[in-house]
């Protein structure tokens, strides 16, 4: 799903592992919590960086539907919604 929301989508979604057992026992969530917080929180302060906002027509100030965002260097265009 991750790979088709990124290329459909324009979604870039991620799973995050945090220990290799998949279901720690409850007496161990809030060690796992401390082992894991400031590398996820590291994370979140990063998730922002990046161009947002909305393609509008230069004249008219209009949003375009459809335009294609192309950055040099990546080789991942993106096409503006509605």
């Amino acid at each position: 799903m991750q790979d088709y929301n990124y290329v459909w989508a324009n979604c870039f979604e991620i799973t995050l592992e945090l220990s290799c057992c998949k279901y720690p026992p409850s007496s161990e969530l809030q060690q796992e919590w401390e082992n894991n917080r400031e590398s996820l929180l590291a994370f979140i302060e990063k998730v922002h960086i990046g161009v947002k906002g909305f393609v509008r027509d230069a004249v008219t100030g209009a949003g375009l539907e459809n335009a294609t965002i192309v950055v040099a260097g990546i080789a991942h265009n993106i096409t503006a919604g509605k």
